[in-house]
């Protein structure tokens, strides 16, 4: 896969991780796990690059004794989550294309 397109596409994932609610690095990798492989190495610097933009914010709280950061989605965050959407059913329609011609010429 194109990195590029990967990198986007591990945006939207971590993103819509925290739809629910806000969460942490560890829980953010073990609820990704199930969809797509995800390192500690590649969430923060995702997470970073996020908050930059806006589209999360990070807070601590005290868990179990120590400083947790927890992230979460910001408004803009959702908006680019639903831009994401509408660019992948473009997407879908150029990916239907292609496979149907290339039935075609078989």
């Amino acid at each position: 896969m194109d990195i590029q397109l990967k990198r986007g596409m591990l945006d939207i994932c971590v993103l819509t991780s925290l739809l629910c609610e806000d969460s942490y690095g560890y829980k953010i990798i073990k609820d990704l796990q199930p969809y797509i492989e995800i390192s500690e190495s590649t969430l923060y610097p995702i997470l970073r690059r996020l908050e930059g933009s806006g589209t999360l914010t990070v807070y601590s709280a005290e868990h179990n004794g120590r400083l947790r950061k927890y992230y979460a989605i910001t408004q803009s965050g959702r908006e680019r989550i639903q831009e994401f959407l509408e660019e992948w059913k473009v997407m879908l329609n150029i990916y239907e294309y292609i496979e149907g011609e290339m039935s075609r010429n078989e």
